[in-house]
């Protein structure tokens, strides 16, 4: 006997269930009708689809952050997808706001426990692989933190790939709030991935020093059949290479070129803090890449960020960046 399925049955599991028409036709179908049987199907589908899509690339999605009424604690969650088609869709978009809704009122600290946590009649594992099912794409979380401080600033990039939660210390400073979503949004745009030369692995500087000097003596070789000046090679990458026994050779050599140059000695306090500067400067490219406190600020390239917010007074506690794709 076939069953009959009406197209308010379809539309009343589409609605319960989010999958697409076709698909809750189908299960319909399958089941004889049956509600529970039908989501049940649409259930192993998913799972089905997400375990032939567990080597495609999440180059698509949306980030959102949720922060408190005090501004104190707020998580940060990245959730991907494969197509943009699929990023821009309200149901995924809401979905994304369902699971950052249940990270705000559980606090997860990681995001294995993020996706530990119960979320309607499943967990937040299992939505995912739901959503892999009625989207036909790979669905995973991206990234997630949970934040806390004194206080948060947060901001979510045009197009909702890439957010920024920063904690700070106002420094009594009124428009401090304004001032480090400022810096949110610097961060957003350049990256870094710590805030200090500290951070660094030892032989990872050592990997990117040798990658930066190889990289400007081929740039070099272009520069010089151009006829443009050639740029200074590093010896180093970062500050974290800049030992005291390092910086005194250093000072010693430019003293000895001073010296050949016949700078008189008594003027050589006046000229040595510029070209020690200029020596930090070309030999610490690392740092400006990738520690924060070392870039030049977006919004004042004269300045690094270390200076822009010593100027205005207050500190830069922590951050977090979260990007899909």
């Amino acid at each position: 006997m076939t069953t009959t399925i009406s197209a308010k049955d379809v539309s009343e599991l589409r609605k319960i269930t989010g999958a697409g028409m076709m698909d809750c036709k189908e299960a319909l179908k399958e089941s004889g009708g049956d509600f529970d049987g039908a989501i049940e199907i649409l259930r192993k589908k998913g799972q089905k689809v997400a375990a032939k899509r567990a080597d495609r690339e999440t180059n698509e999605g949306v980030v959102v952050t949720v922060v408190n009424d005090s501004a104190t604690e707020a998580i940060i969650v990245g959730i991907g997808c494969e197509t943009d088609f699929v990023a821009k869709n309200e149901l995924f978009i809401d979905f994304v706001n369902r699971v950052a809704a249940v990270a705000m009122a559980a606090k997860p600290a990681t995001r294995d426990e993020l996706l530990a946590l119960s979320m309607e009649d499943g967990t937040v594992a299992e939505k995912l692989v739901e959503q892999t099912g009625k989207t036909g794409e790979k669905v995973e979380v991206s990234g997630y933190f949970l934040v806390r401080g004194e206080k948060l600033a947060s901001y979510i990039h045009a197009g909702s790939k890439i957010g920024v939660l920063v904690s700070y210390k106002d420094g009594g400073k009124a428009d401090a709030a304004d001032f480090f979503r400022k810096m949110a949004m610097h961060i957003a745009a350049m990256n870094p991935v710590g805030m200090t030369p500290d951070e660094f692995d030892p032989a990872f500087v050592e990997t990117e020093a040798e990658s930066l000097r190889s990289r400007i003596i081929t740039e070099n070789e272009d520069r010089a059949r151009l006829g443009k000046p050639l740029k200074n090679v590093p010896q180093f990458a970062s500050r974290r290479q800049m030992t005291p026994e390092v910086m005194a050779k250093v000072e010693a050599e430019i003293k000895a070129e001073l010296a050949a140059e016949g700078k008189p000695e008594k003027i050589w306090d006046k000229i040595l803090p510029g070209k020690l500067e200029r020596f930090i400067a070309d030999n610490t490219l690392l740092d400006q890449e990738r520690c924060l406190l070392s870039q030049f600020y977006v919004l004042d390239d004269t300045k690094t960020v270390e200076t822009a917010i010593k100027e205005f007074g207050g500190e830069l506690v922590e951050f977090k960046r979260v990007a899909v794709g």
